[in-house]
């Protein structure tokens, strides 16, 4: 039986994508810091505990017959190294990556995102071989770009699939872009404000997608960087509307032209000036990839999941990394201002 080791299993990407290797005959060894089990997993799925960081507890779970190792929390060029040590151990390497990694033709790139014309006017859509940032210990981009270096140099000793992906949503998310909506919803918001009236596109991509390359890539080694999102990339007012659907409300979107009249006023996690979607022609001419799920199909497992976060708890206590990345999402005393000299 072909073997598999999951690092990060119990994130939000390892949980389904243990589950979707498992069901697809692969004996599967699902690593974590707390060695945890989801529920949902088959039940001869093995659990292990370890520390990525200690990479000799990592090549003990390992073991000398490992097929494929699927990392999901790979974090720049020393995760990459403490990978490729273990080439002789392991047939090949799925390791999950992002589209921030992408700069566009002048040089842009998410780094630049908030300097004065700053952000990065994408081809549409992006394809693998957009150009990225330089590799460095910068930023989260740099770091992942550095790990993506390493890693397609390495690959005649690991052949390696990164997987790039884009605004990952689901269950079990530290960062839910959800949110935004969801709790405005909650808390009988009547009206949203919606900058770039509304259309602004970050391809976003589900679990389940990520899951379903990772068990292709699985399948079909090699060395190669392909994105992974959605077969949909929605405007921030049709997941608005998709969020509305499945709450069952009805909301009314106020929408503005042109950036966020103000810092903490209708800047979504999705707001963006120019679109930011992602070509997934490569995944289907190599992996012989086909849709699995679509955006709104996959809302009520996501939004009943950040409503049980949210019972009976601030919003900062249920999501700190949330409060820490977004800052403030819900200054309603600053909307309302806004919305006031509208009605002025």
């Amino acid at each position: 039986m072909r073997r598999a080791v999951v690092i990060g299993a119990t994130g939000q990407i390892g949980r389904v994508a243990v589950g979707a290797l498992a069901r697809d005959g692969w004996e599967v060894t699902a690593l974590s810091r707390g060695g945890g089990r989801d529920e949902g997993w088959p039940g001869d799925v093995r659990v292990a505990r370890a520390d990525r960081e200690d990479t000799a507890a990592l090549a003990e779970v390992v073991g000398d017959d490992c097929d494929v190792l699927v990392d999901m929390v790979a974090y720049g060029p020393g995760h990459a190294r403490q990978l490729t040590s273990l080439a002789d151990r392991v047939g090949s390497a799925v390791v999950i990556s992002s589209v921030s990694v992408y700069e566009d033709d002048k040089g842009r790139s998410f780094d630049t995102q908030g300097e004065p014309d700053g952000f990065p006017e994408y081809p549409l859509p992006i394809a693998e071989d957009q150009r990225t940032v330089r590799p460095g210990d910068a930023s989260y981009s740099t770091r992942k770009a550095g790990l993506e270096h390493e890693l397609l140099a390495a690959g005649d000793a690991l052949p390696t699939t990164l997987l790039r992906a884009g605004a990952v949503h689901g269950p079990h998310c530290m960062t839910p872009r959800e949110l935004y909506f969801v709790k405005r919803n909650l808390d009988g918001r009547p009206r949203r404000i919606l900058p770039y009236r509304g259309e602004s596109r970050f391809h976003p991509a589900s679990v389940h997608t990520i899951a379903e390359l990772i068990r292709l890539s699985a399948a079909r080694p090699g060395t190669r960087a392909l994105n992974a999102v959605d077969p949909d990339a929605p405007t921030v007012a049709e997941i608005a509307r998709a969020i509305d659907t499945v709450m069952g409300v009805e909301r009314e979107d106020v929408l503005v032209d042109g950036p966020p009249p103000a810092p903490t006023v209708g800047d979504t996690p999705w707001t963006v000036p120019v679109p930011v979607v992602c070509d997934m022609g490569a995944a289907e001419r190599e992996l012989g990839y086909r849709p699995v799920v679509r955006y709104a199909e996959t809302l009520p497992d996501t939004v009943a999941w950040i409503e049980r976060q949210l019972a009976g708890r601030d919003w900062r206590e249920a999501y700190p990394k949330m409060f820490r990345t977004y800052g403030d999402l819900f200054d309603y005393a600053a909307e309302d201002a806004f919305l006031d000299t509208l009605g002025a």
